[in-house]
Order: C-alpha cells, then sequence, then structure tokens
C-alpha cells in the first residue's frame, strides 16, 4: 500500500480535559485540519471558490485505542477508503509520532455538493486525485521533522 498522506501536529493544553487526555470531541477537529490540508495538497486549495469543490460530512465515526497527553506531537495519516458515485470516505489514523503508537482512526463520509446543496457527482479528476492520494507529503505543523527529539 502507498504512504499516505501525513500531518504532524502538537496537542494543545486547551485540547485536553479534566482527565489531562485530548477530548473525544477534538479527534474530529482533527480530521478536518487533516482532510483540509490533504484537499490543499491534493488541489491546490481549500476554499470552494478557487477549488469548484464543495462537500458536506454525512457521517463520522472514531475509534479509540489510547489517549493523547498535552504536547504529544500526533502523526496523523489520511487517505481515501472509498470514492463512490456522489461521496467519498476518509480513513484518518492517528499515531504518536515519538513512539508511532496507534491512538485511534476516524472514518469519514463526505457528499459532493452543488451550490445549491444538491448532490453532484465526483468528476473524473477528482475521483482520480482522491484515490491516488498525496504520497510521501508530510505537512509539519508541529516543527517535529526539524527538531531534535527531547
Amino acid at each position: 500500500m502507498t504512504e499516505p498522506f501525513r500531518l504532524l501536529l502538537r496537542v494543545r493544553y486547551n485540547e485536553c480535559d479534566a482527565q489531562g487526555i485530548v477530548f473525544n470531541a477534538r479527534w474530529g477537529d482533527y480530521a478536518d485540519i487533516a482532510s483540509a490540508e490533504l484537499v490543499r495538497a491534493l488541489f491546490g486549495a481549500v476554499d470552494v471558490a478557487v477549488t469548484g469543490l464543495d462537500w458536506r460530512l454525512v457521517k463520522q465515526t472514531t475509534e479509540w485505542r489510547a489517549p493523547a497527553r498535552y504536547d504529544d506531537v500526533l502523526d496523523v495519516r489520511v487517505r481515501a477508503l472509498r470514492v463512490g458515485t456522489t461521496s467519498f470516505t476518509l480513513e484518518t489514523e492517528y499515531r504518536r509520532h515519538a513512539d508511532q503508537a496507534q491512538l485511534a482512526r476516524t472514518e469519514t463520509v463526505c457528499v459532493l455538493v452543488d451550490p445549491s446543496g444538491q448532490k453532484r457527482a465526483v468528476p473524473p479528476d477528482v475521483r482520480a486525485a482522491l484515490e491516488r492520494g498525496a504520497p510521501g507529503v508530510i505537512v509539519d505543523q508541529a516543527a517535529a521533522l526539524t527538531r531534535p527529539p527531547r
């Protein structure tokens, strides 16, 4: 399997709950940030006025295996699992960068829509881009690759 698109980001203090771990709702935020960066890598922008692409989230499920904590660097990996006629499913896998421990996994189903909000078909070039992904692309928002390990 081809290496998926990756986003490295650092857990911030305000993303943690009273238990000292990443609050459950934040994983959806992370999936959204990572998918936006994937779209930027694939299509050059995230703005619908630039890309002509708009979609709506219709289903999202997350399975947790282990917690993330303040200041952990997350290695968030995104790839398309399926591209249908009007929808696509992205898999987001979260690992702790330091030890590559698997923390969680999210599946997000989105439907492509036109300006009126009606479903539209996934164009062939968009399908090809989603299926190809952005192998080897790493967006490092945590500066984890340029700093020496602690």
